[in-house]
């Protein structure tokens, strides 16, 4: 059963500044679970560097309290919080001459010390950690050979080999292309599920946390932060209301996010299955409505035959004019449509 490893209570946040102590948020009150992927979403500048600096005890908080497993922060020493909190930095490790198993094998600081000799438990724990994550073929190679992608895991592995009940990570898929943050993504959600774990991580990659994180948590400027499932936050239009810019809609059946463009013209569209759906997005994308409740005298039907997919444009008292593809349909279609040609276009 998952536990609330952490509890905040009336937490304000922030930093020194010019004219004094910036506040960037305060009231905040909150539980984080263990074996949960918790995911910290907002605007560049709305402080969630600032928020996971101070949940990781980098920098003090201004009020409230934070407690981890019933303790409040304040009252650990830096080594059993060494012992409770690993964190992952979005910043490259350049690290040289060391090997992967080394490089996952400083997680073990906490309890060795700096200079202290790796135990046959010790080493266990490394290799167990280094398993988790996937990467034992990387085991031997040397740390700045790595990608990326191959880099986040090990410094993730590192942070295993900590053995400490709570992860932060800040940007994680930073850096990384779309496999590899799915990948990146998937990782930590198994990862929390396998050790039983807190993991808590900002990110901007908006799409994958909806679709992987288990709890979101909103932060701006004007309502602090909003927490809950993606589902939850879908259905009671926080969602909609936090990403609420002009071009861009919340699709609550969805529970994510679509580019808006402006139509000007709309088209009566015939058909059904994923070719429906490419050619009324293909249309959308360049300014036409298309779907079948859409009534027009212009009408484009979808014919699926075995030599693969057709499109039919009809217009009435006119010849209808067969295209092989969307993007003969955008040529012959869309770039005419202002000029009204589209009834003379010669059949083919």
């Amino acid at each position: 059963m998952k536990k609330e490893t952490i509890r905040i209570e009336n937490l304000s946040i922030g930093y020194p500044a010019k004219a004094g102590m910036k506040v960037v948020a305060n009231g905040i009150c909150a539980g984080i679970n263990s074996g949960e992927l918790t995911c910290l979403l907002g605007a560049n500048g709305v402080g969630k560097s600032t928020l996971l600096r101070t949940l990781s005890a980098f920098q003090p908080k201004l009020n409230g309290k934070i407690f981890i497993r019933e303790k409040e922060i304040g009252d650990y020493t830096d080594k059993q919080l060494s012992r409770v909190i690993s964190v992952v930095l979005t910043e490259r490790c350049d690290v040289r001459n060391m090997s992967v198993t080394e490089l996952v094998g400083l997680g073990r600081i906490p309890y060795t010390g700096f200079w202290g000799t790796l135990s046959k438990e010790d080493k266990a724990v490394v290799d167990d950690s280094i398993a988790l994550v996937g990467i034992s073929h990387l085991a031997q190679r040397m740390a700045h050979t790595l990608s990326d992608g191959e880099r986040q895991k090990v410094m993730i592995a590192k942070a295993l080999a900590q053995e400490t009940p709570v992860i932060f990570l800040d940007e994680p898929t930073a850096f990384l292309d779309y496999p590899s943050k799915v990948e990146m993504m998937q990782l930590l959600h198994r990862l929390s599920r396998q050790t039983d774990k807190t993991i808590f991580l900002s990110t901007h990659d908006l799409e994958l946390a909806l679709q992987i994180a288990d709890k979101l948590w909103l932060m701006d400027k004007v309502n602090g932060v909003t927490i809950g499932t993606p589902e939850d936050l879908s259905l009671n239009g926080s969602l909609a209301r936090f990403f609420s810019r002009k071009g861009i809609a919340f699709d609550r059946e969805t529970g994510l996010f679509r580019v808006v463009n402006e139509c000007t013209v709309r088209m009566h569209l015939a058909g059904s299955g994923p070719a429906y759906a490419m050619v009324s997005k293909a249309l959308h994308r360049n300014g036409i409505l298309a779907g079948r409740e859409v009534e027009s005298e212009i009408c484009i039907e979808i014919e699926e035959t075995e030599e693969g997919v057709g499109l039919l444009v009809c217009c009435a008292g006119k010849k209808p004019v067969r295209l092989q593809s969307i993007e003969e349909l955008l040529e012959r279609v869309v770039e005419n449509i202002g000029a009204d040609a589209l009834p003379s276009l010669p059949s083919v």
